[in-house]
């Protein structure tokens, strides 16, 4: 692993450090799925000192959850797909119902768990709440039947056909995700975390080389390649330590925070 040093971080960040923009798992929580005491202590410390603090996850509604409202300006959630102030959506895009459908009911013919999610509720044609205990806010549906628009789909894939598959049905305006954990996220094209990002800075009247960014996986790729300042996780993927300005510790070492305070504070 190669750890930039404070002065080599210093001579890469071209301007202070305005937003910070960060994922959440694998990144700012830790693999129990908490954020530190620590961590709370330099976010908040950030925002004391005028730093814009967001959070931008594949995460939906359980996000909230997980990250505490009073450590964050801002909130980017399903990959890029909205973006929130508070109550103020900045930033949407959305996949049609009608576009949607199709994808979902040939995943699930195949026998795949598929999903959809919108306005905070999950929409799938399984329990998913025996899969993942925290969905409380998930309904089992009739996707052939579902009427609304998604902000992203979800379907668990067990092997590199059925990602193929997934990918053989997008229109062109669509795109796709796999997560390490095997689940394919499919977004509209402008539901980008860099795109919602961007959003939000230009409403703050932030500048791109003003915003540092932290993530681990594929779908953070985009976000730190736009930031002035991307910095990877010691536990992220080569990928994305690739594309990467320099890394810092891994999320169990509260990393995030250790370079926000050696670096920004």
């Amino acid at each position: 692993m190669i750890v930039r040093s404070f002065y080599d971080t210093l001579s890469y960040m071209k301007s202070p450090v305005k937003m910070i923009v960060s994922d959440l798992d694998g990144t700012l929580l830790r693999s129990e799925k908490f954020i530190s005491e620590y961590t709370k202590r330099i976010l908040s410390r950030c925002r004391e000192a005028g730093i814009k603090t967001v959070y931008a996850t594949a995460r939906g509604a359980s996000a909230a959850v997980l990250a505490p409202s009073e450590l964050f300006d801002g909130e980017i959630t399903m990959n890029g797909a909205v973006a929130r102030v508070g109550d103020e959506v900045v930033y949407k895009r959305l996949i049609p119902c009608l576009t949607a459908r199709p994808i979902l009911l040939a995943c699930a013919e195949r026998g795949m768990k598929s999903s959809t999610e919108y306005g905070g509720t999950f929409y799938s044609n399984f329990n998913a709440a025996e899969l993942w205990p925290h969905m409380s806010y998930s309904k089992t549906v009739d996707l052939s039947i579902h009427d609304k628009d998604a902000e992203k789909l979800s379907i668990l894939v067990q092997n590199d056909d059925e990602a193929d598959f997934i990918e053989s049905l997008l229109p062109e305006e669509l795109y796709m995700n796999v997560s390490s954990d095997g689940l394919a996220m499919v977004m509209h094209k402008e539901a980008a975390k860099s795109k919602a990002a961007a959003a939000l800075a230009r409403m703050w009247g932030i500048e791109q080389a003003e915003i540092a960014a932290f993530g681990d996986e594929l779908n953070d790729i985009d976000m730190l390649s736009y930031a002035g300042t991307g910095v990877a996780m010691a536990n992220a993927l080569c990928e994305v330590k690739a594309i990467a300005g320099c890394t810092c510790m891994s999320n169990d070492e509260d990393g995030v925070a250790a370079w926000l305070e050696e670096n920004v504070l």
